[in-house]
């Protein structure tokens, strides 16, 4: 999200040693090896990302199969394996009219890949925004989220302006784009995937009640390489009347019009200390 992000707590966890006199069968010293070697949910994520994201670069979408793999291992991942409870202060509600806080949880983050967490508080918003050249990867952990998502407008004929140019020169353009996602979702559900080209690549969230979901980015956001956060405005498709842009009455509602947002006032992101299994990088 091109916010400032807290490094994860690396302490690691005591282990109990048995009494030396303490008497087990070898069925228990089975089932204790079994659980010694159990990989931590989130531990199997990052290990899955760094096998999908190896070799992927700016706006190259790793292979379906690769896709399916971290899709099943995202869709696994629950609240308490990452040390997560609705109850945490980061989900109160707001008691003021302020447009309430959001709280970053950062769990990792390479030049391949990044993994953190959103905790969004109720009517909690992350706007409008893109993610150039990125596949990510979303897993509502808990709560009702709204998801309002958008692809450029690539297929109409090529004599179909799909900008528009405000007369006064400071002002950013506008683009033509598609809604691809306007609804409630409840967890638990379905990751959600999103492409450099398609799939909802610019989105916002709303926290219809207090929730959380995991984001993996990869690449993640890079100003160094082109891969910078933007946020925009949105407006309905009949703001603007264009010139030799024919739409069917029907579908205009399908349709809206993105201007870059320059500033973000409202904006409150706070990056906090992460505190479920620490990664193990091999």
């Amino acid at each position: 999200m091109g916010i400032e992000r807290t490094l994860a707590d690396r302490k690691r966890r005591d282990f109990c040693e048995l009494p030396k006199e303490t008497i087990t069968s070898s069925k228990s010293r089975r089932n204790r090896r079994r659980q010694k070697k159990t990989t931590p949910p989130v531990q199997k994520l990052f290990e899955t990302c760094k096998e999908v994201f190896e070799s992927v670069e700016t706006g190259i979408v790793p292979p379906t199969q690769d896709i399916d793999k971290l899709r099943s291992v995202l869709d696994g991942i629950k609240p308490e394996d990452v040390d997560l409870k609705p109850d945490m202060p980061y989900f109160r509600e707001n008691a003021s009219h302020r447009r309430p806080k959001i709280t970053y949880l950062h769990i990792y983050e390479c030049e391949k890949f990044s993994m953190g967490i959103f905790c969004l508080p109720p009517s909690g918003v992350i706007p409008l925004h893109n993610h150039p050249g990125m596949t990510v990867f979303s897993k509502l952990l808990f709560g009702t989220m709204h998801i309002k998502s958008y692809d450029w407008v690539v297929d109409l004929p090529p004599e179909s302006p799909t900008i528009v140019k405000p007369s006064e020169s400071q002002i950013p353009e506008l683009r033509l784009a598609k809604i691809k996602v306007d609804d409630d979702f409840t967890a638990p559900c379905n990751p959600s995937i999103l492409y450099p080209e398609d799939g909802g690549n610019l989105h916002c969230f709303t926290a219809v009640t207090a929730c959380a979901f995991l984001d993996v980015l990869g690449p993640p956001y890079s100003d160094f390489e082109g891969r910078h956060c933007t946020y925009y405005t949105n407006y309905p498709f009949s703001n603007f009347s264009v010139e030799g842009l024919s739409i069917p009455e029907e579908e205009k509602k399908a349709y809206e019009w993105l201007q870059e947002k320059d500033q973000l006032e409202d904006l409150k992101v706070e990056g906090k200390m992460y505190s479920g299994p620490t990664i193990v990088e091999n």
